[in-house]
């Protein structure tokens, strides 16, 4: 079990509720199709924001000199966000696993903010842009990617609305989309795994990594005068 870091006394164990549609068939073949529309939307929205972020770095250089020990720090924060993006996004596939199309999971990270994935996946983003040696690219990139999720978000919560009714319009009442609440986690006394399905979102997550060569070959390319920078950023 995952045990997060909070307060003396903040921390709550309930038992599980499994918040459950009643459905017939048909209404879950339609949610089943509705979130396999929202998933290829997500895969597109995820390819536009790469391919704008990529657009980005390759004419914005980073202030600070590529010897200098800021530069080297930034990349290493950002590391360090990226580890932190595929543990997060693997403890959150722990809850969520197998039950999004036919449970309104609402413990775990789920109980803190709705989107918890989305969140770690903005944490990688931020990992992925410093590692040009730049605060700001990484927080570019960061707002970046939640600008291309957030409308992903609005559909996933649409059919949510429509599935579980007044169940999800409590939680989301109570529950922010993003920020997390940490005064408000609960956790189950056990929950059901599936490894495969925790070991193909952390290895999506794994993605992330291959920002490293890919902006290490950027910066080549305008050492070289191949690639003409723009901007300078810190």
């Amino acid at each position: 079990m995952l045990w997060p870091l909070f307060p003396k006394g903040a921390y709550m164990l309930q038992p599980r509720f499994i918040i459950q549609p009643s459905l017939n068939s048909a209404t879950d073949a339609h949610a089943a199709k509705d979130l396999q529309r929202i998933q290829r939307y997500r895969k597109w929205t995820l390819r536009v924001g790469v391919v704008l972020l990529l657009a980005l770095v390759c004419f914005t250089r980073a202030g600070f000199d590529r010897n200098s020990v800021w530069h080297h720090a930034i990349q290493v924060i950002g590391m360090m966000a990226i580890m932190v993006c595929i543990v997060g996004r693997g403890w959150c596939s722990l809850y969520i696993g197998g039950r999004k199309k036919t449970e309104l999971v609402t413990s775990g990270p789920y109980s803190m903010c709705r989107n918890p994935l989305y969140v770690f996946s903005f944490i990688g983003a931020f990992g992925a842009g410093a590692q040009t040696g730049s605060i700001a690219i990484g927080l570019v990139s960061a707002v970046l990617c939640w600008a291309v999720f957030r409308h992903v978000v609005l559909r996933e919560e649409a059919m949510l609305a429509e599935r579980f009714g007044r169940a999800f319009k409590r939680y989301v009442n109570t529950v922010p989309r993003f920020r997390p609440t940490w005064f408000r986690w609960r956790d189950e006394k056990e929950i059901l795994c599936r490894p495969a399905l925790f070991l193909a979102t952390t290895r999506d997550a794994m993605w992330f990594w291959i920002a490293i060569p890919v902006l290490e070959g950027v910066k080549i390319l305008q050492d070289h005068g191949w690639l003409t920078p723009v901007f300078w950023l810190p």
